[in-house]
């Protein structure tokens, strides 16, 4: 048996509209392939769909009881394509989103409620974690996208893993001192002025861009003295309230008031803190694409 779609939608016509005339006229067509259409799918059926006599035409016990079949069949396809095509513009599905902590004090949250707006039938869920943690869940396709800070990773690295990395927003590093400190009260320090501070960072070993903030202060000249080390960056502001040491951090840090704290910019050569997104390449998937197209828009 073969039946398609376009013998329904014809069928449909015709019982609609109780005429071929009328029908072929709805679709667009002449009257006699039509008609060829109706005979083909009666055959296929082996029933007949419409009592035709001299003066009437009406459709068969047969006829509707296909009427309503038909039209669910069709309204489902239509609505399948519709999705279909929903799906393929990434206005369907969902999106897990990586990110460092630090990151939300900037402007993910706007990113995502921008995101969240143009897209409602999209479903995303955000994951904190470190970088590492991320970069393994990227290639295991267990997140779509992640967010970190500098350094920016090597080119052959993310190529061998099927990963690409973009800059999405540029940010510098701020000294974040304890109310009382000496330093406080200044517009801008340099970052030889630290050179003597026990330094609070984040877990060297869980991130690379610790590893390079360190790395910054021996560029300026100087070996930092670590203090302590802690895994979130409310912890090290929490240590800065309470005296125990300075710690580098993003500049967007300072946009939430955390009790104790001064963030103080560095005049020259501030280290970078800037946002990268780190996503697949194996896949186009239309709602990843969408999401880097609100990042970055398409020239009109």
């Amino acid at each position: 048996m073969s039946i398609d779609l376009k013998q329904l939608k014809y069928f449909l016509a015709v019982a609609e509209e109780k005429s071929f005339s009328r029908a072929a006229e709805r679709l667009h067509i002449s009257q006699p392939p039509l008609s060829q259409q109706i005979m083909k799918l009666e055959s296929e059926l082996g029933v007949r769909l419409f009592a035709r006599t001299t003066r009437t035409f009406e459709l068969t016990v047969a006829g509707k009881a296909l009427m309503g079949e038909a039209s669910e069949m069709l309204a489902k396809m239509r609505m399948t394509i519709d999705t279909i095509r929903q799906i393929d513009r990434g206005e369907v599905g969902r999106l897990r989103v990586g990110i460092v902590g630090s990151a939300m004090w900037g402007p993910i949250p706007s990113l995502l409620e921008e995101f969240q707006t143009k897209f409602p039938r999209v479903t995303w869920t955000l994951h904190e974690s470190g970088p590492n943690v991320q970069y393994d869940a990227l290639r295991a396709k267990q997140i779509d996208v992640g967010f970190w800070r500098e350094p920016k990773l090597d080119e052959d690295d993310l190529k061998n893993d099927h990963l690409k990395q973009e800059l999405c927003f540029r940010e510098n590093v701020c000294v974040a001192l304890n109310e009382h400190h000496p330093l406080a009260t200044q517009a801008y320090i340099e970052l030889t002025d630290i050179r003597d501070e026990p330094m609070l960072t984040l877990a060297l070993d869980k991130s690379a861009f610790p590893r390079y903030l360190i790395q910054c202060c021996v560029k300026a000249g100087f070996q930092p003295t670590i203090f302590q080390e802690a895994s979130e960056p409310q912890t090290l502001l929490a240590m800065v309230g309470a005296g125990l040491g300075v710690a580098l951090m993003p500049e967007t840090t300072s946009r939430i008031g955390w009790p104790g704290v001064i963030f103080v910019p560095i005049k020259t050569n501030p280290p970078s803190a800037n946002l990268y997104i780190t996503y697949t390449t194996l896949d186009d998937a239309p709602v990843v694409r969408a999401f880097l197209n609100i990042l970055n828009p398409p020239a009109p």
